[in-house]
């Protein structure tokens, strides 16, 4: 698989199996060598990210959640945090729209992520879109909810702590 974004003279090549990734940026070009997988390219995304590099960070949060697919159609932790990311990566670097589709699409793949539904509120937000971020919110609020509700009592559903 390889993504670009050559329009930024930034790209990500990772087509190579095993080879790991290969990011260019301008005429500097960066070798990941870690395995291309999606708890690896996860990471690097969270690196980019953390370094101010959205636009490439949203590269290697797409090649995650790609080298993540199964046949079952099952996402794993890595995708799952790889399409939070993409959402965060999306909205740091302008893409609103974008971001906001990829946030529904989290929302759809994870009903049950509070999270999920926080982050397409933040992005609803954040793209001025302000009904629809409120009732993003509430819809996160609600689901919250029903994963407290169904914790044993005493525990939080987040760290199996108190609810106090």
């Amino acid at each position: 698989m390889r993504c670009s974004m050559e329009a930024r003279g930034v790209s990500i090549d990772n087509s190579v199996p095993g080879a790991g990734i290969i990011l260019r940026m301008g005429g500097m070009k960066l070798n990941h060598t870690e395995p291309n997988t999606a708890e690896n390219l996860c990471r690097r995304g969270l690196d980019l990210l953390a370094a101010g590099s959205p636009a490439e960070a949203a590269l290697a949060f797409r090649a995650a959640i790609h080298a993540g697919e199964s046949a079952a159609g099952t996402l794993t932790e890595a995708q799952v945090e790889a399409h939070h990311g993409l959402v965060r990566a999306l909205r740091d670097a302008g893409g609103l729209e974008q971001s906001v589709a990829a946030a529904l699409a989290l929302t759809a793949l994870t009903p049950g992520d509070p999270l999920a539904h926080t982050a397409l509120s933040i992005s609803l937000q954040t793209a001025g879109h302000v009904p629809e971020a409120e009732a993003a919110a509430a819809r996160a609020r609600i689901v919250e909810w029903k994963v407290q509700l169904q914790s044993p009592p005493g525990e939080s559903a987040a760290d199996g702590g108190s609810l106090l």
